[in-house]
């Protein structure tokens, strides 16, 4: 019913697959029947078709059944965790995130479905105790995070800039590097176009939001491309096409512009890490001659 009444709503960014366990943070998933892992996994999986899952890391029987089934992201709620649990020898940091993500088959996950992390306590504590937060920083990096959870509690004011880098390579951002096109195209033709983008994150973009060009003039047109940008992971990315110019649209003039639009309605919904923003949210690419 949930699925039903939520599953690819424009404002859900994911859903936490929680089966078990306290606050369903999945302790105990080990222990359950086959036929009751599987029922409660695909309560998710059948119920989300379309907005992305994630789950906890739990044990290779649990995990390795979601994502044989489906891309399934995961999330962990202790980052940060660098032995704070009376045992100095032991943290998640160092003796279970790492070896759990290669055990529990999650290593690539993160080329399809989001990885999303939660602080363990919040990070004051983890200063408080002396812990590297370039080195937590790197660590989750290194995972491919996409989005860390701070239980809305202040940054301290000395890792200001830490966290302001962490923020720069976390997830997706989209550079466009270079981008060429014709001085003129006739109405009723194709607008060909070479685009070599790089993706200086360390995740693609789950959502799909469409490539499209504007043309601005007499007329104006909105020429919306099959590209798929849940594809672009961290890199280089090159995406080249020919997309139709309507055919009633007035000779002149026209400045070009480009952006990730929303499905939908087509306006602009992602900001790249380029300068030339206009106020609307496309990026000014130049003119061309329609003729």
């Amino acid at each position: 019913a949930l699925g039903a009444r939520y599953d690819g709503h424009p404002s859900l960014e994911s859903v936490d697959l929680a089966i078990v366990g306290a606050w369903g943070e999945g302790a105990g998933a080990d222990l359950l029947t086959q036929p009751t892992r599987e029922m409660l996994v695909n309560a998710y999986l059948d119920g989300f078709q379309k907005t992305p899952l994630v789950m906890m890391l739990t044990d290779a029987r649990t995990n390795g059944y979601a994502i044989a089934r489906r891309d399934v992201g995961w999330r962990v709620d202790c980052l940060g965790d660098m032995g704070g649990f009376g045992n100095p020898n032991w943290s998640h940091m160092q003796d279970y995130y790492p070896q759990a993500i290669v055990n529990f088959g999650m290593r690539d996950a993160w080329k399809k479905a989001p990885v999303s992390f939660e602080a363990c306590w919040v990070m004051q504590h983890w200063k408080d105790l002396g812990w590297n937060v370039d080195y937590i920083i790197d660590q989750s990096l290194k995972w491919h995070i996409s989005s860390f959870n701070a239980k809305s509690s202040p940054v301290p004011a000395e890792w200001r800039p830490n966290v302001e880098r962490w923020l720069k390579k976390m997830g997706y951002r989209f550079v466009l590097r270079k981008f060429t096109y014709p001085a003129t195209v006739a109405p009723g033709g194709k607008l060909a176009f070479t685009s070599w983008w790089e993706n200086k994150g360390v995740a693609p973009c789950y959502r799909r939001f469409p490539l499209a060009l504007r043309l601005q003039g007499a007329g104006t047109a909105v020429l919306v491309t099959p590209a798929d940008i849940r594809d672009w992971l961290p890199g280089d990315n090159l995406y080249d096409d020919a997309v139709p110019v309507p055919g009633d649209l007035p000779p002149g003039d026209y400045g070009l512009s480009l952006a990730l639009v929303d499905p939908a309605t087509h306006e602009p919904r992602i900001q790249l890490a380029i300068d030339g923003r206009d106020s609307d949210g496309w990026y000014k690419l130049g003119k061309i001659r329609i003729q």
